[in-house]
Protein backbone atom coordinates (compact mmCIF):
# COMPACT_ATOMS: atom_id res chain seq x y z
CA UNK A 1 0.00 0.00 0.00
CA UNK A 2 1.47 3.38 -0.75
CA UNK A 3 2.44 5.57 2.09
CA UNK A 4 0.35 8.54 0.81
CA UNK A 5 -2.46 5.76 1.30
CA UNK A 6 -1.67 5.07 4.75
CA UNK A 7 -1.42 8.34 5.61
CA UNK A 8 -5.10 9.35 4.43
CA UNK A 9 -6.09 6.21 6.29
CA UNK A 10 -4.58 7.01 9.52
CA UNK A 11 -6.38 10.90 9.02
CA UNK A 12 -9.31 9.13 8.44
CA UNK A 13 -9.08 7.43 11.25
CA UNK A 14 -11.93 8.83 13.77
CA UNK A 15 -14.30 8.77 11.11
CA UNK A 16 -13.41 5.11 10.14
CA UNK A 17 -13.29 3.14 13.95
CA UNK A 18 -15.84 0.76 13.76
CA UNK A 19 -17.39 2.20 16.89
CA UNK A 20 -20.39 -0.71 17.28
CA UNK A 21 -19.56 -2.13 20.44
CA UNK A 22 -19.77 -5.73 18.60
CA UNK A 23 -17.65 -8.84 19.37
CA UNK A 24 -16.51 -8.14 22.55
CA UNK A 25 -15.68 -12.04 22.49
CA UNK A 26 -14.59 -13.91 19.50
CA UNK A 27 -17.63 -14.72 17.37
CA UNK A 28 -19.15 -18.12 17.79
CA UNK A 29 -21.30 -20.05 14.86
CA UNK A 30 -21.51 -22.44 11.99
CA UNK A 31 -20.09 -21.51 8.16
CA UNK A 32 -20.75 -22.91 4.78
CA UNK A 33 -17.84 -23.00 3.15
CA UNK A 34 -14.94 -25.59 4.26
CA UNK A 35 -17.85 -28.10 4.35
CA UNK A 36 -20.27 -27.32 1.44
CA UNK A 37 -18.49 -24.91 -0.79
CA UNK A 38 -20.12 -23.76 -3.85
CA UNK A 39 -22.02 -26.62 -4.37
CA UNK A 40 -25.01 -24.64 -6.52
CA UNK A 41 -26.70 -28.21 -8.05
CA UNK A 42 -29.84 -28.18 -6.62
CA UNK A 43 -31.47 -30.83 -8.29
CA UNK A 44 -28.73 -33.32 -8.53
CA UNK A 45 -27.63 -32.89 -4.54
CA UNK A 46 -30.51 -30.82 -3.11
CA UNK A 47 -29.37 -31.67 0.48
CA UNK A 48 -26.12 -30.17 0.27
CA UNK A 49 -26.69 -27.24 -2.19
CA UNK A 50 -26.24 -23.78 -0.94
CA UNK A 51 -29.94 -23.36 -0.78
CA UNK A 52 -32.33 -21.93 1.91
CA UNK A 53 -33.20 -25.34 2.98
CA UNK A 54 -29.48 -26.11 4.25
CA UNK A 55 -29.54 -22.63 6.21
CA UNK A 56 -33.33 -23.28 7.62
CA UNK A 57 -32.00 -27.08 8.68
CA UNK A 58 -28.63 -25.73 10.10
CA UNK A 59 -30.64 -22.76 12.23
CA UNK A 60 -32.88 -25.92 13.30
CA UNK A 61 -29.83 -27.91 14.70
CA UNK A 62 -27.95 -24.97 16.35
CA UNK A 63 -31.29 -24.41 18.24
CA UNK A 64 -32.23 -27.92 19.25
CA UNK A 65 -28.86 -29.71 19.38
CA UNK A 66 -27.42 -27.56 22.08
CA UNK A 67 -25.04 -25.57 20.04
CA UNK A 68 -27.02 -21.87 20.97
CA UNK A 69 -26.89 -22.19 24.73
CA UNK A 70 -22.75 -22.81 24.34
CA UNK A 71 -22.23 -19.79 22.53
CA UNK A 72 -22.75 -21.05 18.97
CA UNK A 73 -25.12 -18.41 17.27
CA UNK A 74 -24.04 -16.91 14.08
CA UNK A 75 -25.36 -19.10 10.79
CA UNK A 76 -23.22 -17.92 8.23
CA UNK A 77 -23.77 -17.79 4.49
CA UNK A 78 -20.57 -17.92 2.39
CA UNK A 79 -20.39 -17.19 -1.25
CA UNK A 80 -22.65 -18.33 -4.18
CA UNK A 81 -25.40 -17.01 -2.62
CA UNK A 82 -26.58 -14.58 -5.36
CA UNK A 83 -27.98 -14.44 -8.51
CA UNK A 84 -25.53 -13.85 -11.05
CA UNK A 85 -26.61 -10.01 -11.73
CA UNK A 86 -27.90 -7.64 -9.59
CA UNK A 87 -31.57 -6.29 -10.11
CA UNK A 88 -32.44 -3.09 -12.09
CA UNK A 89 -31.96 -1.26 -9.42
CA UNK A 90 -28.15 -2.62 -9.41
CA UNK A 91 -29.65 -4.21 -5.73
CA UNK A 92 -27.67 -7.50 -4.77
CA UNK A 93 -30.41 -10.40 -5.00
CA UNK A 94 -30.54 -14.15 -4.12
CA UNK A 95 -30.79 -16.69 -6.23
CA UNK A 96 -34.27 -17.06 -7.16
CA UNK A 97 -34.68 -20.89 -7.33
CA UNK A 98 -32.41 -21.67 -4.06
CA UNK A 99 -33.46 -18.91 -1.95
CA UNK A 100 -37.11 -18.48 -3.01
CA UNK A 101 -38.07 -16.94 0.25
CA UNK A 102 -35.44 -14.03 0.28
CA UNK A 103 -32.97 -13.38 2.63
CA UNK A 104 -35.08 -11.39 5.24
CA UNK A 105 -37.43 -14.06 5.14
CA UNK A 106 -34.09 -16.43 6.42
CA UNK A 107 -32.92 -13.58 9.12
CA UNK A 108 -36.47 -13.73 10.84
CA UNK A 109 -36.16 -17.32 11.08
CA UNK A 110 -32.63 -17.49 12.35
CA UNK A 111 -33.92 -14.59 14.59
CA UNK A 112 -36.86 -16.58 15.32
CA UNK A 113 -34.42 -19.47 17.03
CA UNK A 114 -32.69 -16.78 18.93
CA UNK A 115 -29.83 -17.07 16.71
CA UNK A 116 -27.68 -14.65 14.44
CA UNK A 117 -27.66 -14.45 10.20
CA UNK A 118 -23.96 -13.77 8.81
CA UNK A 119 -24.13 -13.19 4.58
CA UNK A 120 -20.69 -12.88 2.54
CA UNK A 121 -19.79 -10.35 0.20
CA UNK A 122 -16.55 -9.29 -1.93
CA UNK A 123 -15.13 -6.04 -2.95
CA UNK A 124 -14.20 -6.63 -6.03
CA UNK A 125 -16.36 -7.14 -9.33
CA UNK A 126 -16.67 -10.91 -8.63
CA UNK A 127 -17.08 -12.85 -5.86
CA UNK A 128 -14.25 -15.69 -4.89
CA UNK A 129 -16.71 -17.63 -7.20
CA UNK A 130 -18.01 -15.53 -9.88
CA UNK A 131 -20.97 -14.03 -8.46
CA UNK A 132 -21.81 -10.12 -8.46
CA UNK A 133 -19.20 -8.09 -6.04
CA UNK A 134 -18.99 -5.31 -4.20
CA UNK A 135 -17.56 -2.41 -6.63
CA UNK A 136 -16.64 0.40 -4.38
CA UNK A 137 -19.69 2.63 -5.37
CA UNK A 138 -21.73 -0.31 -4.81
CA UNK A 139 -20.75 -0.27 -0.70
CA UNK A 140 -23.43 1.91 0.62
CA UNK A 141 -26.03 0.56 -1.42
CA UNK A 142 -24.86 -3.27 -0.17
CA UNK A 143 -24.42 -2.42 3.58
CA UNK A 144 -27.78 -0.98 3.26
CA UNK A 145 -29.52 -4.25 1.82
CA UNK A 146 -27.90 -6.20 4.20
CA UNK A 147 -28.83 -4.23 7.10
CA UNK A 148 -32.63 -4.16 5.72
CA UNK A 149 -32.41 -8.08 5.41
CA UNK A 150 -31.27 -8.36 9.09
CA UNK A 151 -28.29 -9.23 8.69
CA UNK A 152 -25.85 -9.75 11.62
CA UNK A 153 -22.62 -10.49 10.37
CA UNK A 154 -20.24 -9.37 7.15
CA UNK A 155 -17.67 -11.34 5.74
CA UNK A 156 -15.86 -9.40 3.37
CA UNK A 157 -13.71 -11.22 0.61
CA UNK A 158 -10.92 -9.48 -1.49
CA UNK A 159 -11.45 -11.73 -5.01
CA UNK A 160 -10.86 -9.27 -7.97
CA UNK A 161 -9.88 -5.98 -6.66
CA UNK A 162 -6.52 -4.12 -5.86
CA UNK A 163 -4.27 -3.06 -3.33
CA UNK A 164 -5.92 0.45 -4.00
CA UNK A 165 -9.38 -0.93 -3.92
CA UNK A 166 -9.22 -2.75 -0.82
CA UNK A 167 -7.59 0.02 1.16
CA UNK A 168 -10.10 2.42 0.55
CA UNK A 169 -13.06 -0.22 0.40
CA UNK A 170 -12.89 -1.86 3.44
CA UNK A 171 -12.47 1.09 5.94
CA UNK A 172 -15.45 2.33 3.38
CA UNK A 173 -17.61 -0.67 4.45
CA UNK A 174 -17.13 0.41 8.25
CA UNK A 175 -18.39 3.41 7.86
CA UNK A 176 -21.26 2.15 5.55
CA UNK A 177 -22.10 -0.13 8.02
CA UNK A 178 -21.92 1.66 11.06
CA UNK A 179 -24.24 4.38 9.08
CA UNK A 180 -26.94 1.69 8.67
CA UNK A 181 -27.54 1.85 12.41
CA UNK A 182 -27.79 -2.10 12.43
CA UNK A 183 -25.17 -3.63 14.51
CA UNK A 184 -23.37 -5.61 11.79
CA UNK A 185 -20.56 -7.67 13.04
CA UNK A 186 -17.68 -7.09 10.47
CA UNK A 187 -15.20 -9.39 9.04
CA UNK A 188 -12.51 -8.50 6.61
CA UNK A 189 -10.32 -10.54 4.46
CA UNK A 190 -7.96 -7.54 3.82
CA UNK A 191 -4.81 -8.82 5.18
CA UNK A 192 -5.08 -12.31 3.31
CA UNK A 193 -4.78 -10.98 0.80
CA UNK A 194 -1.82 -8.37 1.40
CA UNK A 195 0.25 -11.14 2.81
CA UNK A 196 -0.92 -10.84 6.30
CA UNK A 197 2.15 -9.02 7.58
CA UNK A 198 3.39 -5.40 7.68
CA UNK A 199 4.50 -2.86 6.36
CA UNK A 200 1.87 -4.42 3.60
CA UNK A 201 -0.85 -4.56 6.85
CA UNK A 202 -1.53 -2.20 9.30
CA UNK A 203 -2.87 -3.97 12.35
CA UNK A 204 -3.22 -0.95 14.41
CA UNK A 205 -5.40 0.83 11.39
CA UNK A 206 -6.87 -2.82 10.66
CA UNK A 207 -8.09 -3.05 14.61
CA UNK A 208 -9.66 0.45 13.73
CA UNK A 209 -11.97 -0.91 10.90
CA UNK A 210 -13.08 -4.46 11.27
CA UNK A 211 -14.48 -6.97 14.09
CA UNK A 212 -11.97 -10.07 12.99
CA UNK A 213 -10.17 -10.65 9.89
CA UNK A 214 -8.86 -13.36 8.02
CA UNK A 215 -4.84 -13.15 7.60
CA UNK A 216 -3.36 -15.88 5.99
CA UNK A 217 -5.01 -18.68 3.53
CA UNK A 218 -8.04 -20.93 3.30
CA UNK A 219 -8.37 -23.91 5.38
CA UNK A 220 -8.71 -27.04 4.05
CA UNK A 221 -10.01 -30.28 5.16
CA UNK A 222 -6.26 -32.01 5.80
CA UNK A 223 -4.10 -31.82 8.86
CA UNK A 224 -1.43 -30.21 7.12
CA UNK A 225 -3.78 -27.36 6.38
CA UNK A 226 -4.46 -26.99 9.94
CA UNK A 227 -0.09 -27.22 10.78
CA UNK A 228 0.68 -24.62 8.19
CA UNK A 229 -1.95 -22.19 9.57
CA UNK A 230 -0.88 -22.97 13.64
CA UNK A 231 2.98 -22.57 12.06
CA UNK A 232 2.01 -19.27 10.34
CA UNK A 233 -0.02 -17.65 13.07
CA UNK A 234 2.30 -18.84 16.17
CA UNK A 235 5.89 -17.92 13.72
CA UNK A 236 4.61 -14.65 13.54
CA UNK A 237 2.71 -14.04 17.06
CA UNK A 238 4.81 -11.01 17.88
CA UNK A 239 3.17 -8.79 15.35
CA UNK A 240 -0.09 -10.96 15.46
CA UNK A 241 -0.65 -11.31 19.15
CA UNK A 242 -1.17 -7.62 20.20
CA UNK A 243 -3.27 -6.79 17.48
CA UNK A 244 -6.23 -8.97 18.91
CA UNK A 245 -8.57 -8.03 21.52
CA UNK A 246 -12.13 -7.40 22.45
CA UNK A 247 -13.96 -6.36 19.06
CA UNK A 248 -10.89 -7.21 17.36
CA UNK A 249 -9.79 -10.86 16.63
CA UNK A 250 -7.09 -12.63 14.04
CA UNK A 251 -9.14 -15.16 12.07
CA UNK A 252 -7.22 -18.43 11.58
CA UNK A 253 -10.46 -19.78 9.17
CA UNK A 254 -13.07 -22.48 10.31
CA UNK A 255 -13.04 -25.39 12.42
CA UNK A 256 -13.26 -28.37 10.38
CA UNK A 257 -13.91 -30.80 13.63
CA UNK A 258 -16.74 -33.29 12.36
CA UNK A 259 -15.86 -33.96 8.81
CA UNK A 260 -13.18 -36.32 6.88
CA UNK A 261 -9.72 -34.79 7.47
CA UNK A 262 -8.97 -34.98 10.57
CA UNK A 263 -8.15 -37.93 13.43
CA UNK A 264 -10.02 -37.80 16.81
CA UNK A 265 -6.71 -36.45 18.43
CA UNK A 266 -5.97 -33.56 15.34
CA UNK A 267 -9.44 -32.58 15.76
CA UNK A 268 -9.32 -31.77 19.58
CA UNK A 269 -5.87 -30.29 19.02
CA UNK A 270 -7.45 -27.72 16.42
CA UNK A 271 -9.79 -26.77 19.05
CA UNK A 272 -7.46 -26.34 22.01
CA UNK A 273 -5.13 -24.37 19.51
CA UNK A 274 -7.91 -22.43 17.89
CA UNK A 275 -8.99 -21.61 21.60
CA UNK A 276 -5.36 -20.67 22.95
CA UNK A 277 -5.37 -18.19 19.98
CA UNK A 278 -8.56 -16.14 20.73
CA UNK A 279 -9.94 -17.45 17.33
CA UNK A 280 -13.27 -16.89 16.40
CA UNK A 281 -15.20 -21.01 16.47
CA UNK A 282 -17.11 -20.88 13.18
CA UNK A 283 -17.57 -24.67 12.66
CA UNK A 284 -17.86 -25.84 9.07
CA UNK A 285 -19.57 -29.27 9.04
CA UNK A 286 -22.65 -30.96 9.22
CA UNK A 287 -24.49 -30.63 11.99
CA UNK A 288 -27.24 -32.90 10.80
CA UNK A 289 -25.27 -35.87 10.71
CA UNK A 290 -22.09 -34.56 13.09
CA UNK A 291 -20.59 -37.74 15.18
CA UNK A 292 -21.09 -37.66 19.03
CA UNK A 293 -16.93 -37.67 19.34
CA UNK A 294 -16.96 -34.16 17.41
CA UNK A 295 -19.55 -33.07 18.97
CA UNK A 296 -17.79 -33.46 22.55
CA UNK A 297 -15.21 -31.80 21.48
CA UNK A 298 -17.13 -28.84 19.36
CA UNK A 299 -19.47 -28.50 23.21
CA UNK A 300 -16.71 -28.74 25.09
CA UNK A 301 -17.95 -25.96 28.23
CA UNK A 302 -14.39 -25.27 29.95
CA UNK A 303 -12.88 -24.87 25.98
CA UNK A 304 -15.89 -22.37 25.22
CA UNK A 305 -15.17 -20.78 28.32
CA UNK A 306 -11.77 -20.26 27.70
CA UNK A 307 -12.53 -19.25 24.56
CA UNK A 308 -15.12 -16.87 25.32
CA UNK A 309 -12.25 -15.15 28.27
CA UNK A 310 -13.54 -11.13 28.88
CA UNK A 311 -9.85 -10.25 28.63
CA UNK A 312 -9.33 -10.94 24.88
CA UNK A 313 -6.02 -11.70 25.50
CA UNK A 314 -4.42 -14.18 22.44
CA UNK A 315 -2.42 -16.96 23.52
CA UNK A 316 1.53 -17.33 22.31
CA UNK A 317 3.58 -20.62 21.90
CA UNK A 318 6.28 -19.94 24.58
CA UNK A 319 8.57 -23.63 23.97
CA UNK A 320 9.46 -25.13 20.82
CA UNK A 321 11.75 -28.30 22.16
CA UNK A 322 13.63 -30.05 19.90
CA UNK A 323 11.80 -33.42 20.67
CA UNK A 324 8.72 -32.04 18.69
CA UNK A 325 6.63 -30.92 21.72
CA UNK A 326 5.45 -27.36 21.68
CA UNK A 327 3.78 -25.33 24.34
CA UNK A 328 1.47 -22.56 24.59
CA UNK A 329 -0.07 -20.00 26.87
CA UNK A 330 -2.52 -17.58 26.68
CA UNK A 331 -3.38 -15.16 30.05
CA UNK A 332 -6.81 -15.33 31.24
CA UNK A 333 -9.33 -12.96 33.86
CA UNK A 334 -8.23 -13.85 37.22
CA UNK A 335 -4.84 -14.74 36.98
CA UNK A 336 -6.40 -17.47 35.36
CA UNK A 337 -4.44 -18.78 32.63
CA UNK A 338 -4.47 -22.37 29.81
CA UNK A 339 -1.73 -23.91 28.75
CA UNK A 340 -1.61 -26.69 25.70
CA UNK A 341 0.72 -29.20 25.09
CA UNK A 342 0.81 -30.41 21.84
CA UNK A 343 2.59 -33.38 20.00
CA UNK A 344 4.00 -32.69 16.10
CA UNK A 345 5.48 -36.64 16.21
CA UNK A 346 3.83 -39.16 14.23
CA UNK A 347 5.41 -41.91 16.23
CA UNK A 348 3.57 -42.87 19.84
CA UNK A 349 2.57 -41.24 22.48
CA UNK A 350 5.40 -38.76 24.77
CA UNK A 351 5.91 -37.87 28.21
CA UNK A 352 6.28 -34.49 28.54
CA UNK A 353 8.19 -33.02 31.70
CA UNK A 354 8.03 -29.76 32.96
CA UNK A 355 7.43 -27.04 35.41
CA UNK A 356 5.27 -23.90 35.81
CA UNK A 357 8.68 -22.22 36.87
CA UNK A 358 10.24 -23.27 33.45
CA UNK A 359 6.94 -22.18 31.54
CA UNK A 360 7.64 -18.67 33.33
CA UNK A 361 4.71 -18.75 35.97
CA UNK A 362 5.49 -16.29 39.02
CA UNK A 363 7.45 -18.06 41.79
CA UNK A 364 6.04 -18.99 45.15
CA UNK A 365 2.31 -19.54 43.08
CA UNK A 366 -0.24 -22.50 43.86
CA UNK A 367 -2.36 -23.51 41.22
CA UNK A 368 -5.94 -25.77 40.67
CA UNK A 369 -5.17 -27.85 37.78
CA UNK A 370 -7.76 -28.77 35.59
CA UNK A 371 -7.78 -31.02 32.35
CA UNK A 372 -9.56 -29.49 29.87
CA UNK A 373 -10.95 -32.71 28.32
CA UNK A 374 -10.93 -34.84 30.92
CA UNK A 375 -12.88 -32.30 32.94
CA UNK A 376 -11.14 -33.64 35.88
CA UNK A 377 -9.22 -31.41 38.57
CA UNK A 378 -5.81 -32.92 38.13
CA UNK A 379 -4.73 -31.39 41.50
CA UNK A 380 -2.69 -28.70 43.20
CA UNK A 381 0.89 -27.68 41.36
CA UNK A 382 3.08 -24.89 43.07
CA UNK A 383 5.93 -23.17 40.20
CA UNK A 384 8.67 -25.66 41.45
CA UNK A 385 6.99 -29.01 41.09
CA UNK A 386 8.14 -31.14 38.18
CA UNK A 387 5.22 -32.77 36.29
CA UNK A 388 4.35 -35.09 33.10
CA UNK A 389 1.96 -35.22 30.73
CA UNK A 390 1.57 -37.52 28.50
CA UNK A 391 0.81 -36.17 24.80
CA UNK A 392 -0.76 -38.73 22.15
CA UNK A 393 0.75 -38.51 18.61
CA UNK A 394 -0.63 -35.17 16.93
CA UNK A 395 -2.55 -34.53 19.87
CA UNK A 396 -2.80 -32.27 22.92
CA UNK A 397 -3.30 -31.95 26.78
CA UNK A 398 -5.11 -29.06 27.67
CA UNK A 399 -4.80 -27.35 31.04
CA UNK A 400 -7.02 -24.66 32.78
CA UNK A 401 -4.89 -23.25 35.53
CA UNK A 402 -6.79 -21.35 37.97
CA UNK A 403 -4.36 -19.76 41.37
CA UNK A 404 -5.15 -20.72 44.77
CA UNK A 405 -2.35 -18.83 46.47
CA UNK A 406 -0.53 -15.89 44.02
CA UNK A 407 2.83 -14.08 45.03
CA UNK A 408 2.55 -10.39 45.21
CA UNK A 409 2.00 -9.09 42.06
CA UNK A 410 -0.46 -10.96 40.21
CA UNK A 411 0.96 -12.74 36.70
CA UNK A 412 -1.51 -11.57 34.15
CA UNK A 413 -0.69 -7.65 34.80
CA UNK A 414 2.79 -8.29 34.81
CA UNK A 415 2.04 -9.99 31.05
CA UNK A 416 -0.43 -7.35 29.92
CA UNK A 417 2.00 -4.74 30.21
CA UNK A 418 4.72 -6.42 28.66
CA UNK A 419 3.17 -9.52 25.92
CA UNK A 420 6.07 -9.52 24.10
CA UNK A 421 8.98 -9.63 26.58
CA UNK A 422 10.38 -13.01 27.75
CA UNK A 423 8.00 -15.39 26.36
CA UNK A 424 9.42 -15.86 22.83
CA UNK A 425 10.02 -19.87 21.32
CA UNK A 426 12.67 -20.90 23.49
CA UNK A 427 14.64 -24.05 22.22
CA UNK A 428 15.58 -26.18 25.13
Amino acid sequence: VPSALVLALALALPSVALENGLARTPPMGWMSWERFRCNVDCQADPRNCISEQLFFEMADRLAEDGWRELGYEYINIDDCWAAKQRDVAGQLVPDPKRFPSGIKALADYVHARGLKLGIYGDLGIFTCGGYPGTMLENVKQDAQTFAAWGVDMLKLDGCYSSAEEQAKGYPEMARALNATGRPIVYSCSWPAYQGGLPPKVNYTILAEICNLWRNYDDIQDSWDSVLSIVDWFFTNQDVLQPAAGPGHWNDPDMLIIGNFGLSYEQSRSQMALWTVMAAPLLMSTDLRTISPRAKEILQNRLMIQINQDPLGIQGRRIVKEKSHIEVFLRPLSQAASALVFFSRRTDMPIRYTTSLAKLHFPEDAVYEVQDVYAGKIVGALKTADNFSVVINPSGVVMWYLRPMALPVQPWHVVRQQAPGEGYRPALL
